[in-house]
């Protein structure tokens, strides 16, 4: 027998399909122990307990408490906190402007009709500029007073007591390296004036839609750290403690991978994505236009914890619910904070509820297995 097809990888469309069908897997098992525990018309929150394949956790205003305790920002590491940026220092690229009082055929040779940048004096790659009376002078590595310090004591063979001002007329040599969602992507030049992180990405513009605030990447040299811009225009906020330095490579990812999936009796069901670390179930429901106002009369539920990135199960996942049939319940929901991953469920009442799931839920499946398998046995005999 002929055996060379028994092996064959499975496809992206069978992995997927199966994927799919295990949160809806997921789902039908939460709903199916919601109406067992008596969650009908006019019984409130039934649902408690554990069983073998997923733990029923209500909502209370203790596991709010408790989660909120939790939720503490991650420190930032004391290497970057400790550094403090020194004066500039002059280096190949910058374009130099220097003045020399009353002696104008030095300060502009070009002619005081000419751009400032006509009369500047580029900083060569060996780190010298030429200047009359002088020749090549070394004044990389230099602060900008250390460079005219130097400069008016070589004129001073020349000049009686020279007067002698310099400023940069053009950065170039020092920069920082801004990439991923964001709205310019690229190089800023360090200046005179120290730059933050929160300044860098405020300066480079946030893809708002696509960015990923809660995991912003800062390489400097051999060493990366992982960090929270989530707030990283609030005054005082740890955007605005950490100072960069030439080099130094700023990533904000995208969060195209950083999803939660709100279903059910919503005005447009729908995968929102994570701009920061979390949202609340609240900003969850209001973003995909909040509960159908007709047919939404019972439980929201909250599944996590089912699979990993792979799509693996990894651990029995947590069903946490919600009565919003009470207006208290809504101050709940706004304390309760949903993550990437998590598959939010708002159910119909009653036995609507059930048999409109299982009727919406049983077609989707049985098609999504079939179709998976079909795919798998086609390339298995192809």
């Amino acid at each position: 027998m002929d055996m060379s097809h028994a092996r064959r990888p499975v496809s992206a469309m069978a992995v997927n399909g199966r994927r799919v069908a295990r949160v809806l897997g997921v789902l039908a098992c939460a709903s199916a122990l919601a109406v067992l525990a008596g969650c009908v018309p006019g019984q409130g929150m039934g649902v408690r307990g554990n069983n073998d394949y997923v733990q029923l956790v209500p909502i209370t205003p203790q596991l709010v408490t408790t989660q909120q305790a939790a939720a503490t920002a991650p420190a930032i590491p004391p290497a970057l906190l400790d550094y403090h940026p020194q004066s500039y220092q002059i280096g190949p690229g910058d374009t130099l402007y220097i003045t020399v009082w009353d002696h104008p055929e030095l300060t502009s040779p070009a002619g005081s009709q000419q751009e400032g940048s006509a009369n500047g004096r580029l900083v060569r790659p060996d780190g010298t500029l030429y200047y009359p009376y002088i020749g090549l002078m070394k004044v990389a590595g230099m602060t900008i007073e250390q460079a005219r310090q130097a400069l008016a004591s070589k004129l001073a063979h020349w000049i009686k007591n020279p007067m002698v001002d310099i400023s940069v007329a053009n950065y170039a040599s020092q920069h920082v390296v801004l990439e991923g969602a964001l709205v310019k992507s690229g190089a800023q030049s360090l200046t005179t004036v120290p730059m933050t992180l929160g300044e860098a990405i405020a300066n480079a513009g946030v893809d708002n839609q696509n960015a990923n605030l809660a995991d912003v990447t800062l390489t400097r040299g051999d060493q990366t750290y992982h960090l929270d811009m989530s707030g990283y225009a609030d005054k005082g906020g740890p955007a605005s403690k950490i100072y960069l330095q030439g080099g130094d490579r700023v990533l904000v990812p995208y969060n195209d991978r950083q999803k939660v999936y709100v279903m059910g009796e919503v005005t447009r069901p729908q995968a929102l994505r994570f701009k920061t670390g979390d949202i609340t179930l609240t900003q969850a429901i209001g973003d995909v236009g909040g509960l159908n106002e007709v047919t939404s009369r019972g439980m929201i539920y909250v599944i996590r914890g089912a699979f990993d990135k792979s799509g693996q199960q990894t651990q029995r996942p947590t069903v946490y619910q919600l009565d919003l049939k009470s207006p208290a319940a809504f101050a709940l929901a706004d304390g309760f904070d949903v993550k990437p991953g998590d598959v939010v469920f708002a159910s119909a009442a009653g036995v609507t509820r059930w048999n409109r799931f299982l009727s919406q839920l049983l077609p989707l499946t049985s098609a999504l297995s079939a179709a998976a398998s079909s795919n798998y046995y086609i390339n298995t005999t192809k």
